[in-house]
């Protein structure tokens, strides 16, 4: 019996661990719980603008810790509550706000070092003796992290477009010499040079080199300088934070001028593009394609921006890219320029661009791109004859004059069929089976297609021919009112030969399909089949 009183105790003793354990094990599971939920509700910062890597001792040799991501709108913000500025932080030279932390320039690895070292903690650990002040990190470790310890950064760049520029011109009244300025090599000083303005970049690229400074530091230095002091008068003024110019949001606040004034340079309306003569060349070089007539005044709407077509300097194209290529034109040759089939600053290329508008695309997108096009469809919408036969004149002035004639006798206006000769509607039956032949509201479809473009010059000049518009169906038959059914060129399968050609169902529904979805046309569903033929009952 004593036996079995032990048997029981050592059960009881057992059974009691076992709740122990339990309760334990609940406890930890709920603890383990609460913990995820905090950490679950813990808000995540989103992404900024206004992180700025502090890697400058990279140009010393390998960085030994991780690079420090710093928050520069933050701190900007901590310092206007105590009534302090950039100066806080940055130091002056010749009345320009140096972007340098605490110096104007590199000495030294060590030197830079104990700058950050020195400053950034002395002035966290002074920020944290005040009452109710939080403060920044002050050991290494929070300040040098890894690679998905901070937010993402959301920075974005801001183009000076013709709005934002115009802004500039009339808060400035016309004192173009405040932004724009040339230097003069002798003199080694900066001066301004009427009818000489440009945009920065033509200037100040990527890189520092030689007298002249990167671009990123020569725009911030000279717009939130000018922003400051603008400030400081209580004038309205730009921002100088990060965000102010490089936050989605914020860009999307910028006022936009509707209507901007078209730029004073003295620029002409009309532009004879031709082959530039070679410095110290009498003879004159005869263009081997017939002129180009340039309308200048018309792309300058089309565009935000001049260097869209003037992405290095404001002159002509020839100047830089000669027959063939130079330094200047970085080896890009004139015909390369101006074709670039890829390049949105080339004539063609930009055309491309347009193509995917939604108007543009449904048909652009089922043309092949090898299909042959004629002399007159593809050169000769731009390579036009001059009048009469006579050659470009030498003189710039008289050229223009001329290209302005050429430009005056274009097409400006989408050439259509007449109506009656448009079939109303398409009965496809061809491969009727299971559904009831589509009806195609043919006329419909092509006067529509035709109202997308009337008031596209572009198309007005590309359309050739009232049946051009046609061809973005009957993409591979001849421009004529009775094309040839589609059946002529497809089979009813597939052919294996040529995999660029469908079989006809599949050229129906791609075709369709595919316009619908460039077009932006959300009805007929492009999965629901009874939108487009009714079922057999």
């Amino acid at each position: 019996m004593q036996g079995i009183g032990n048997m029981g105790k050592r059960k009881t003793h057992l059974f009691g661990l076992g709740l122990l354990l339990t309760a334990t094990l609940v406890l930890a599971g709920v603890w383990t719980a609460l913990a995820m939920t905090h950490e679950a509700a813990a808000p995540q910062e989103e992404g900024r603008a206004d992180i700025i890597t502090i890697d400058g001792l990279k140009a010393f040799g390998d960085l030994e810790r991780p690079a420090v991501l710093f928050y520069h709108d933050k701190h900007t913000e901590a310092l206007a509550k105590e009534n302090k500025d950039c100066s806080a932080c940055h130091e002056t030279v010749k009345e320009r706000l140096s972007l340098k932390f605490k110096r104007i320039e590199d000495t030294g690895k060590k030197a830079v070092m104990d700058v950050y070292h020195r400053d950034c903690i002395a002035c966290h650990k002074e920020e944290s003796r005040k009452p109710g002040k939080k403060s920044g990190p002050v050991e290494c470790g929070q300040c040098h992290v890894e690679d998905g310890q901070a937010p993402a950064s959301t920075w974005q760049s801001i183009e000076l477009d013709k709005s934002l520029h115009y802004r500039h011109v009339k808060a400035n009244e016309k004192k173009c010499e405040l932004c724009h300025h040339e230097y003069n090599k002798q003199t080694k000083a900066l001066y301004y040079e009427k009818g000489k303005e440009g945009a920065c970049v033509y200037c100040h690229k990527d890189m520092t080199e030689d007298n002249r400074i990167a671009d990123r530091p020569a725009s911030h230095i000279a717009c939130i300088g000018c922003h400051r002091k603008l400030t400081a008068k209580n004038k309205d003024a730009g921002p100088y934070q990060c965000s102010g110019c490089h936050d989605a949001k914020h860009q999307a606040l910028i006022e936009k001028v509707a209507d901007v004034p078209r730029l004073e340079r003295n620029q002409p309306d009309a532009v004879m593009v031709k082959i530039a003569a070679k410095p110290g060349n009498p003879e004159p070089i005869k263009n081997r394609m017939l002129p180009v007539p340039f309308d200048h005044k018309a792309h300058e709407g089309y565009n935000d921006t001049c260097r869209v077509c003037h992405h290095a300097a404001i002159s002509p194209c020839a100047q830089c890219h000669t027959i063939e290529g130079n330094k200047d034109g970085e080896n890009v040759k004139l015909s390369q320029a101006m074709h670039q089939q890829t390049a949105g600053a080339s004539c063609v290329g930009c055309h491309n661009q347009r193509q995917a508008d939604p108007q543009c695309a449904g048909c652009h997108s089922m043309i092949p791109k090898s299909r042959s096009l004629t002399y007159a469809d593809s050169c000769g919408t731009c390579h036009t004859p001059t009048p009469d036969g006579n050659p470009i004149p030498e003189d710039n002035a008289q050229a223009n004059a001329m290209a302005a004639i050429l430009l005056a006798q274009r097409q400006t206006a989408q050439a259509t069929v007449n109506v009656d000769q448009i079939p109303e509607k398409v009965t496809i039956k061809t491969l009727s089976d299971s559904y009831e032949p589509a009806s195609l509201p043919h006329r419909k479809i092509v006067l529509k297609l035709a109202e997308g473009v009337q008031n596209s010059k572009m198309a007005a000049y590309f359309h050739t021919t009232p049946t051009t518009l046609c061809q973005g169906c009957h993409h591979n038959s001849p421009a004529t009112v009775k094309p040839p059914q589609c059946g002529s060129c497809h089979g009813r399968s597939s052919d294996a030969l040529n995999p660029t050609r469908p079989g006809l169902m599949a050229a129906y529904h791609q075709e369709c399909m595919q316009c619908h979805d460039k077009m932006g046309l959300e009805k007929p569903a492009s999965r629901e089949c009874t939108a487009c033929h009714a079922k057999r009952k």
